[in-house]
C-alpha cells in the first residue's frame, strides 16, 4: 500500500472514533491487531479488532463524552509506519476538554495491523 493509502488509513481512524462509529473503526482495523496504548492511568494491550473498538469507544471516550468539533489532524510517514496526531475538543458532565493522541501505524492488506497510540489524557482547555 502507498504510503498515501496508510495515511488515508491514519486519518479515516481519526474520523470514524470521532463520529463513534464501531462498525467502520472495526472494518479499518485487522482481525489480529497488535495494539498497544497508553493513557495517563494505565497502559492497554488488546489482539483483535473488537478489542480495540471496546478500549477506544467504551473505555477512552465514554458515551457522555460529545466532541464540539471536528477533531485537529496532523500525519506523515515515519520510518516503517505511519504517524497521525490528533486533538478533540469537547464537553462532559464534568465540564469542557481537550484530549490529545499520537498514534503509530502499520497497515497490511488495506487495514491498520499494528498500532501504538499514547494520549494525553482529557486536560482542561482554559
Amino acid at each position: 500500500m502507498s504510503v498515501a493509502s496508510t495515511r488515508d488509513l491514519g486519518v479515516r481512524f481519526v474520523e470514524t472514533v470521532s463520529r463513534r462509529d464501531a462498525d467502520s473503526l472495526r472494518a479499518l482495523l485487522a482481525d489480529d491487531i497488535d495494539f498497544r496504548g497508553l493513557t495517563p492511568s494505565r497502559s492497554w494491550e488488546a489482539g483483535d479488532s473488537a478489542e480495540v473498538v471496546d478500549i477506544v469507544l467504551t473505555h477512552w471516550f465514554e458515551p457522555g463524552d460529545e466532541f464540539d468539533e471536528p477533531p485537529l489532524v496532523d500525519s506523515d510517514a515515519f520510518a516503517d509506519c505511519h504517524r497521525v496526531g490528533y486533538r478533540f475538543r469537547g464537553h462532559n458532565a464534568e465540564g469542557p476538554f481537550v484530549v490529545e493522541q499520537q498514534a503509530y501505524l502499520r497497515e497490511e492488506d488495506g487495514r491498520i495491523a499494528w498500532m501504538r497510540v499514547v494520549c494525553s489524557g482529557f486536560r482542561d482547555p482554559s
